[in-house]
């Protein structure tokens, strides 16, 4: 909960350093985008994972956009089956980032780079199994400043982005991770 107060924080700040009455002249001020897509993370024996984002925005021109992204991922790493028995380890990031994404142009197709900063919970866990019984053992969660450069294209109210995510790394465990998203914004159409 710390951490989502700071990253509001950090958007608030970046809001108040605008004059009030800047905001796009062709599009609406506000929008939500609301993604899925598939995280590949970092690092040696890394293996599928999910992601699901938030993200409320706010127009300052036709070109400059501010905004909260609030993502969760899920990725596996070292999955190794032999025989009948399960080993492998998984990763839970969450994030709050503070974002601002420079739109190339006004036209239908919109290509876009950004960037956001701001705070990730990590944590992870390590099973194994076999026939007869499942074991755990969880790593404890930490949370960590971090950053994620992004590109992609809006069209209509649908997106799709690329992005990578240095989340950081707890001994020998990495929570960077590759995002590709797509999905659809809600409000933030043409006037």
């Amino acid at each position: 909960m710390k951490s989502l107060k700071i990253a509001t924080l950090l958007l608030l700040v970046s809001f108040s350093a605008f004059k009030a009455k800047a905001q796009s002249e062709t599009f609406k001020a506000f929008k939500v985008d609301v993604a899925l897509g598939y995280a590949a993370p970092s690092g040696s024996g890394s293996k599928a994972g999910i992601l699901f984002a938030v993200e409320p925005k706010y127009s300052m021109s036709d070109q400059l956009t501010l905004g909260l992204r609030m993502e969760w991922a899920l990725t596996a790493y070292s999955i190794e089956k032999d025989g009948v028995s399960y080993a492998g380890d998984i990763k839970s990031t969450g994030s709050y980032l503070a974002t601002a994404d420079y739109m190339f142009n006004t036209n239908k197709v919109r290509p876009f780079a950004g960037l956001g900063v701001g705070i990730y919970s990590v944590a992870g866990a390590s099973f194994s199994s076999d026939n007869s019984s499942l074991q755990t053992n969880t790593v404890a969660s930490s949370t960590k400043f971090g950053f994620a450069p992004r590109v992609g294209a809006e069209l209509g109210h649908f997106r799709a982005a690329i992005e990578y995510n240095f989340a950081g790394k707890d001994d020998n465990i990495k929570y960077n991770y590759l995002g590709f998203k797509i999905g659809a914004f809600f409000g933030g159409g043409r006037r």
